[in-house]
């Protein structure tokens, strides 16, 4: 039965009256374009929507799906495959096609059930112990089916408590995404101005156009050189030189953590690529204490993946411990933001060798390491730069942090304001303090 709006607390098998739940559009490829509105995968689905690579769906062709398009207020559950991945379609999220991989939830009378708290239940235990229970009960192992999840039962607070849960959980999310969005621009910021800088050596051309270069200081502009000098790669900038990326960086391999199980009650959690994608240590896998300390990872290491999915990442998912087939990145001589942006700069070349492996993971090996050319300059300038990519690093990490410390305490919020353990109005006090 529907329940009225404003009845306290009350537990019923969902109506589709009130809550639709559907599947995505079962497109053919011939049906796809490099145009249009994103065909939204599983792997599309990771803290927030992520479409640069997605497929697309013309927009010419839309009255084939139906219904099967997104909406503000829609919740995403990655329902096949890769199950268990949820995202809140926001009024600022871009129109996209559901795939057979997503299912939505999709609030039909917003008076009797807010959308973003349906978006934190599905986070909570009540949904997971359901979803866990039928999971896997058909051939697929990873598959929750739409005739289930109708079955499901949800319990819904009065219309009030669920605006203060939607409220308080999603000041957390909304701080967290501004720190998310912040990073993106540091990020496109430290890269855009290295790639001018060291790559395509615009103060160099400038200054040997006889113009001024753009956006440095006078010390800083002083440094660069006026003219080129001929290299194995060509016209590189007067009295800088040629390095293969792995003179300028040491690339420690992991360990097969397998060998080093643990050991009593304290272990460190084995981190793959699988965690490195993610951004945390979850997992099941755990690892020895006493292992080198040297394949420990923490805060701040610069991890790079070199098997599978080739990732370079700023790790801050706290202490764990680095499993084979990923670099741990460190240098003795050159600044983190230096190696870090060299090795952004090759990772679409690595990926595509990675790509042509014959081989069911593709890889790069040791020797295209050496083959990765950096230019350096001179260590003045290095220093001088220092003062301007080592600020961004240092906010983009600050941000981190933070964001991993409120992650923590929405997960923390979150079963203690299903279950009523917390008080609305303490846990408003709280974010208030910290969002």
């Amino acid at each position: 039965m529907p329940i009225e709006p404003g009845e306290h607390k009350t537990q019923f098998l969902i109506d589709q009256r009130l809550l639709a739940i559907g599947d995505g559009y079962r497109a053919k490829n011939s049906e796809l374009s490099p145009s249009g509105l994103p065909f939204a995968r599983a792997g599309n689905i990771n803290d927030g929507f992520h479409f640069d690579e997605a497929d697309h769906f013309p927009e010419a062709d839309l009255q084939k799906v139906g219904e099967k398009r997104s909406r503000p207020g829609d919740v995403v559950f990655t329902s096949k495959g890769t199950v268990g991945r949820f995202a809140f379609v926001t009024e600022d999220t871009p129109p996209f096609v559901f795939s057979p991989q997503l299912s939505y939830w999709r609030s039909l009378d917003h008076r009797v059930i807010h959308p973003r708290f349906l978006y934190y239940w599905m986070l909570s235990g009540e949904f997971w112990e359901q979803a866990s229970g039928v999971k896997g009960q058909t051939d697929m192992a990873d598959y929750v089916s739409l005739t289930d999840q109708r079955l499901m039962k949800i319990t819904l607070p009065s219309f009030r408590d669920q605006e203060a849960i939607a409220r308080i959980l999603g000041a957390l999310d909304d701080k967290i995404e501004l720190n998310r969005q912040m990073n993106r621009t540091l990020e496109e910021m430290a890269q855009t101005l290295f790639k001018s800088w060291f790559v395509d050596f615009d103060p160099v051309v400038a200054k040997a156009d006889g113009r001024k270069p753009y956006g440095l200081s006078e010390e800083l502009a002083a440094l660069f050189p006026d003219s080129f000098q001929e290299s194995e790669l060509g016209p590189i900038p007067k009295g800088w030189r040629v390095r293969p990326l792995d003179k300028i960086a040491h690339f420690l391999n992991g360990l097969a953590l397998a060998k080093f199980p643990p050991q009593g009650d304290h272990s460190l959690p084995v981190i793959k690529i699988a965690q490195l994608r993610a951004g945390s240590p979850d997992g099941p896998d755990r690892a020895s204490l006493e292992i080198n300390p040297k394949y420990v990872i923490d805060d701040g290491d610069i991890i790079f993946s070199w098997s599978g999915s080739l990732l370079v990442k700023i790790w801050f998912g706290g202490k764990g411990a680095l499993n084979q087939h990923l670099f741990k990145v460190t240098s003795e001589t050159f600044p983190n933001w230096f190696y870090y942006q060299w090795l952004l700069i090759h990772l679409e070349e690595f990926q595509g060798i990675a790509a042509d492996k014959a081989t069911t993971m593709g890889h790069i090996r040791r020797h295209h390491l050496t083959e990765a050319p950096v230019v350096v300059p001179s260590s003045k300038i290095i220093e001088k730069a220092s003062s301007v990519f080592s600020p961004l690093l240092q906010q983009f990490s600050e941000n981190s942090k933070e964001m991993k410390l409120l992650e923590s305490l929405r997960s923390s919020l979150l079963p203690l304001l299903f279950s009523g353990e917390l008080q609305l109005r303490q846990a408003e006090k709280l974010v208030e303090e910290v969002a």
